[in-house]
């Protein structure tokens, strides 16, 4: 299944910190790592002392300010498991997961914050994946003993947790405080063996949703009712099944507007047998699988795909679509590759180029990052150097993780917006931003969870291909009110506080 990896300027310094995560169990030597960016692209190891180098059975990673104090807090998903450590300032992360109340002993995968309830506190899903037994054996087609698929376990709930804030527990006073709601709000109600998730406004009306991707059972699309409670519409707004009936076995979702439509697509990752699905919305909150019409079953190679995201890699104003790949299954046709065991089950990584109209290209060979060989599982996209073009961050089984630089020839203006709640301290999560420039508008969402097991930055990029100057930017704030900001100067970075913009 793999472990995750996160980015996040954990220290106020403005460059992009990294934090990776291992998978060797509690008495293993190996603990997860916290990488601190210096000035000139280097990294720092400053695990020691962090509170973060933990080992353990890590799977996820979810990054958020759950009590508003300026600084991004960390909740990781485990193996029986979830564990929130608190940002004090000065390097130092401190677990409070029991102080907060979080409770989930089962199989913990991918995680989002994301306020639901519109309060101003970022509150917390976590997407469970199997009952597992560990008794269970599954037998190879050789006769040998193979990794077991999910359909020889039981499907489990997601969970959602409230946040309500500092309190009291115990009669001790709380920095944070969680509660239990999965079954009250409906989405502990309805199992299946989750794995990827993201949230953002899949219907217009202004509050937040939540998109599931299950591994080998129907994807399930969490609509708010504005009243804590979310139902399942997956099947009726087209995006339980694919084309062909088929429950496919989703790993990664991917969200973006590939034609500038307005409107937020979606693309999930599958086993290497059933190609992966994008499914286009249109009209509002319905959805279509158009994977043949864009272009995406014309790949190069195929995989089994995991971590995935959408990105605009040249800054032409067209989001591009990047895949990393590695089999669960032996049988590959990896040679050479020096990973031992996990080299029947090396792939090769995808990029897709997005024509401008949302039809897709695959320029996979002709990129060194996506022809390597690896069991690739998560994902997350950043800009780390700041030059205003996209790089990518890559976590494999076996292997190390790798840091891509943008390197692409040619490429267009940019524009990066950080979307601040200044009376909450911190980075709107859920904003829905719009740039209009050169003749179109483009959306983003500010919401770091995407792909698989990772949590990318909530600063917001815009390529903006030839055009020399922004019109205006327009947002959505995460209570519904909007915004509209003068626009300006291409290639820089702005920054949008609520409040300080005009009524459109």
């Amino acid at each position: 299944m793999g472990s995750g990896c996160a980015v996040l300027d954990f220290d106020g310094d403005g460059l992009l910190d990294i934090y990776l995560l291992t998978f060797g169990g509690a008495d293993s030597k190996s603990v997860n790592r916290l990488y601190r960016q210096l000035p000139g692209g280097r990294f720092e190891d400053v695990t020691a002392g962090s509170g973060l180098g933990i080992p353990g059975l890590n799977h996820g990673v979810a990054v958020g300010d759950v009590n508003n104090d300026g600084r991004p807090d960390i909740l990781l998903t485990q193996y029986g498991a979830i564990r929130l450590f608190l940002n004090v300032g000065g390097g130092r992360f401190e677990d409070v997961t029991s102080e907060a109340g979080l409770l989930n002993p089962l199989w913990g995968v991918s995680a989002a914050f994301v306020d639901y309830d519109r309060d101003g506190l970022l509150d917390l899903v976590v997407v469970n994946y199997l009952d597992y037994d560990p008794k269970k054996e599954c037998p190879a087609v050789d006769g040998g003993v193979n990794y077991c698929g999910p359909s020889h376990f039981p499907p489990i709930t997601s969970k959602l947790f409230r946040n309500r804030g500092p309190g009291i527990s115990g009669g001790k006073p709380t920095r944070t405080r969680f509660e239990d709601v999965s079954f009250a709000s409906g989405i502990g109600r309805l199992p299946g063996p989750g794995l990827g998730v993201v949230c953002a406004d899949f219907n217009g009306d202004g509050w937040p949703d939540i998109f599931v991707a299950n591994d080998g059972e129907p994807n399930r699309l969490w609509i708010s009712k504005h009243d804590g409670t979310f139902v399942d519409e997956a099947v009726t707004r087209g995006v339980a099944y694919t084309m062909t009936g088929k429950s496919y076995a989703g790993m990664g979702v991917a969200v973006g507007d590939v034609d500038n439509d307005g409107l937020l697509d979606l693309y999930v990752t599958h086993l290497d047998i059933q190609t992966n699905t994008f499914w286009k919305q249109g009209p509002r909150g319905q959805f279509r699988d158009q994977t043949a019409e864009t272009g995406l079953l014309a790949t190069k190679w195929r995989g089994t795909g995991f971590g995935t995201l959408m990105a605009d890699f040249d800054l032409d104003g067209a989001v591009d679509l990047a895949v990393v790949n590695g089999r669960i299954s032996r049988g590959g046709q990896a040679h050479d590759t020096g990973l031992g065991h996990w080299e029947t089950y090396a792939e090769r990584n995808q990029l897709f180029a997005n024509d401008g109209r949302g039809r897709f290209r695959d320029i996979s060979s002709s990129n060194p990052a996506f022809s390597r060989w690896n069991v690739g599982r998560g994902l997350v996209c950043a800009d780390f150097d700041n030059d205003g073009a996209p790089d990518l961050l890559v976590t494999t089984i076996g292997d190390r993780a790798r840091l891509f630089r943008n390197v692409a020839p040619n490429r267009g203006h940019w524009l990066k917006v950080r979307a601040i709640e200044p009376n909450l301290n911190r980075d709107a999560y859920g904003a829905e931003v719009r740039v209009r420039a050169g003749g179109r508008e483009q959306i983003r969402v500010a919401n770091p969870a995407e792909s698989y097991l990772a949590s990318s930055s909530p600063v917001v990029l815009f390529g903006l291909g030839h055009a020399t100057a922004v019109d205006s930017v327009h947002v959505t704030w995460p209570d519904g009110s909007r915004e509209v900001f003068s626009g300006g100067p291409v290639d820089r970075v702005v920054e949008l506080r609520k409040g300080e913009g005009r009524t459109p």
